[in-house]
């Protein structure tokens, strides 16, 4: 069992930063591959970024309105902890941001229901 709690979110303006965080309990934080997730207003949760169990791997979403390029996720398996580094926000990155925890596989899961474990979220607003 991962209990995981988020933190960082905020308002912010456009063009500015925020860093999330998600802290995992358990001694076994290394053995999962680990995921943000996003729920825009009236939209469908959708994959931000994955990466896999030692930080070696990652990937970032490629849809319309990319975060790659502007989003970074990175882990400190020390310290029980993934995060989410966010620069050049857009209002369109207004969401709520969960992590998520899975089994770690020899590659990157980017569904929902690939996800066993998940935090609460943490709110992200970006004004214009």
């Amino acid at each position: 069992q991962v209990q995981l709690v988020e933190s960082g979110g905020g308002l912010v303006q456009a063009g500015g930063s925020l860093r999330l965080s998600c802290a995992a309990s358990g001694r076994t934080f290394s053995s999962y591959d680990m995921a943000w997730f996003r729920r825009a207003p009236g939209k469908e949760r959708e994959v931000v970024a994955t990466i896999n169990w030692s930080g070696g791997s990652t990937y970032y979403a490629d849809y319309a309105d990319s975060v790659k390029g502007r989003f970074t996720i990175y882990r400190d398996n020390a310290k029980n902890t993934v995060y989410l580094q966010m620069n050049s926000l857009k209002p369109e990155d207004t969401a709520v941001y969960h992590c998520a925890a899975t089994r770690s596989r020899s590659t990157l899961l980017r569904a929902l229901y690939e996800y066993d474990y998940w935090g609460q979220g943490t709110q992200v607003t970006v004004s214009s």
